[in-house]
Formats: C-alpha cells, structure tokens, sequence
C-alpha cells in the first residue's frame, strides 16, 4: 500500500493513481482537487496573454504552485 501526500493541502492519498486522483508538477505530487484549482487560476491569466508563449505559461504555472505550497492553499 501506498501512500502520498498533496504538498499544497496535506491531504493523504492511499493508492493513489497517477494522473487520476494525484499529478506531478515540478517535483511535487498535488491531488486532483488541488490540479483543478491551480489550472481555474492560471486559466484567466492565459486568457489575457498576447502573444501565448509557452516559456510564460510554464513559468508562469511553476510561480503558482510554488506560492500554492509555501501558503498551503491556492
């Protein structure tokens, strides 16, 4: 058995399965709730992006999850 916990809100996960009910984003394992919430809010600062570049994006969602897990909440 095993178990994973969320890095942004502490949640335990028992045999989790990846990119179901837990995703890896830059070396930190977030549930889906968590995944769900991070893309709706990076979704409205894409929206307002001209031209897309996807060296921003990533950036971009890098600097939010970082801010996510440092807070514990997105």
């Amino acid at each position: 058995m095993i178990t994973i916990t969320c890095d942004i809100c502490k949640k335990k996960m028992d045999n989790p399965i990846t990119g179901v009910t837990f995703h890896y984003y830059s070396n930190h394992s977030i549930c889906e709730p968590c995944k769900d919430s991070l893309e709706l809010q990076t979704k409205y600062a894409v929206r307002d992006k001209e031209p897309f570049l996807y060296d921003w994006y990533n950036k971009h969602m890098a600097d939010a999850l970082n801010k996510a897990v440092q807070k514990g909440k997105i």
